[in-house]
């Protein structure tokens, strides 16, 4: 009798043990209730399951089928959507899941260091804007901090989040006013992917393909097993070529979206125009992971502070983020007068994500006659004692904001000696001199790390730091 029963109990249990561990269908953290997918484009889903299971995939009338490969791998694409819902997803595999309350819309990553993860109940007027933060179609989800050796397939998050005041405080904040632009001249459902990770250099969120695009980053390109760096102990060095892609990018490559908004650069002062060759190799490479080849990729330009070494350090890190305008698709906006030279982390957020979605609505979006960036330097021309220089995106008129005198003009002759200048507003230029130069060569303006400059367009948007010269 008990050794019947001690059969029958080790049978259970290995039949027990066979049901508990089969696998069941999955889908990775970013595919869940209350997200966002891109319109007008494939609706990619994917996930694991057993080896050689049927999966069928389903929302708003369109499926898909597919079979698991032999690592219980699968993926489907469905028709495009136009934007609307909410919709169930029905995913049937071994298991059943369904997705509710998902909607369709415009879908944007959210990247960069400490300003882009910096949160709502951070920002100026934070009890009002939580209050006011009831935004049903706006969405937001977040990955956590998470460096890694190897591309990661699925990383776990907090999931996606409907905008309302319990859940608004903790978005990003640029991300959020961004979303709520758009939101507010779209009107349809605003997704937005939030992976950033305050303190970081531009070197870990690159992809391989992205290194190997840019001659000037050779040194990395041919040494990418030496990275990411790990240590003794098995850690990964999260500063270390690689290390944010693998673990906080490549998990979700198969997912489409619109674009990418990205602050950050501080991390990377004293880099100069190497800066702009590491921004070409992000650009080139989350374009070439993401399949979207024409994605477009907005920034923030750096706002003063008071970083102390080098007072033009910073001026050189706006010279290559005003570079990276060369790469199509891309767009900045200028912070030198939103800034604060006492807190790396100006508060006021909200004209920050305004205007990066007024590039969006210009260039994405296709708004005609719609004034979406500063003064941008074009050229110069000399003549006796005086330098004119023209502008891009003039507007209405060039002005000084707060009504003054134009600020933070040099000019310097053959000697290369910068001194002030006076500068004053003549049509659609700035005709720059100074009395002690009387052939002047070459003009700078905001050159200085704690530079709050005033000169804008009548539209409000400020010009962007430059010089005409390439002295060292």
């Amino acid at each position: 009798m008990n050794t019947r029963f001690s059969t029958f109990t080790c049978c259970f249990a290995i039949f027990f043990l066979t049901i508990s561990v089969q696998a069941e269908t999955s889908v990775p953290s970013i595919i869940g209730e209350n997200m966002v997918l891109q319109r007008n484009q494939p609706i990619v889903i994917w996930g694991w399951d057993d080896a050689q299971q049927k999966v069928d995939v389903s929302v708003a009338g369109h499926s898909a089928q597919a079979t698991t490969d032999s690592d219980g791998q699968w993926i489907v694409s469905l028709d495009k959507l136009a934007a609307g819902g909410p919709h169930t997803i029905t995913i049937k595999g071994s298991s059943v899941i369904s997705l509710q309350n998902v909607l369709v819309g415009e879908v944007w990553l959210c990247s960069g260091q400490s300003n882009m993860e910096w949160v709502v109940q951070n920002s100026n007027n934070p009890q009002q804007e939580i209050a006011n933060g009831t935004h049903p179609l706006i969405r937001h989800i977040k990955f956590p901090h998470r460096p890694s050796a190897k591309p990661e397939d699925n990383i776990p998050s907090g999931g996606w989040q409907e905008s309302e005041p319990k859940t608004v405080g903790a978005f990003t904040a640029v991300g959020y006013f961004f979303a709520r632009h758009l939101q507010a001249e779209l009107d349809i459902p605003i997704g937005l992917i939030g992976s950033n990770w305050g303190g970081t250099r531009i070197e870990p969120w690159t992809s391989p393909s992205g290194f190997k695009s840019v001659p000037a980053l050779k040194s990395i390109a041919d040494n990418l097993e030496n990275f990411p760096v790990v240590n003794s102990k098995g850690q990964v060095n999260h500063q270390s070529a690689l290390a944010l892609y693998n673990g906080m990018i490549h998990n979700f490559r198969h997912f489409n979206f619109q674009g990418a908004i990205w602050y950050q650069g501080e991390s990377n002062r004293g880099d100069g125009m190497m800066y702009y060759e590491k921004k070409k190799a992000l650009v080139n490479g989350w374009r070439d992971v993401f399949s979207n080849p024409d994605m477009p990729f907005l920034f923030v330009q750096l706002a003063p502070y008071t970083y102390g070494g080098s007072v033009t350090a910073l001026p050189e890190i706006w010279e290559a983020q005003t570079a990276v305008l060369q790469i199509k698709n891309t767009g900045m906006a200028v912070t030198v007068d939103i800034g604060n030279i006492k807190d790396i982390h100006p508060r006021n957020k909200q004209d920050v994500g305004k205007r990066l979605a007024l590039w969006a609505l210009a260039n994405t979006y296709g708004q005609k006659d719609l004034v979406y960036s500063g003064p941008l330097y074009k050229s110069h021309k000399t003549d006796g004692d005086k330098i004119t220089i023209s502008f891009n995106h003039v507007g209405a008129g060039l002005t000084a904001r707060d009504g003054k005198s134009l600020s933070h003009f040099q000019v310097a002759g053959a000697d290369k000696a910068f001194v002030a200048a006076t500068a004053v507003v003549a049509g659609d230029t700035v005709v720059v001199s100074a009395p002690n130069v009387k052939a002047p060569v070459a003009v700078r303006y905001a050159w200085h790390q704690l530079a709050e400059p005033n000169l804008s367009n009548k539209n409000g948007l400020p010009a962007s730091p430059f010089r005409t010269d390439k002295w060292k």
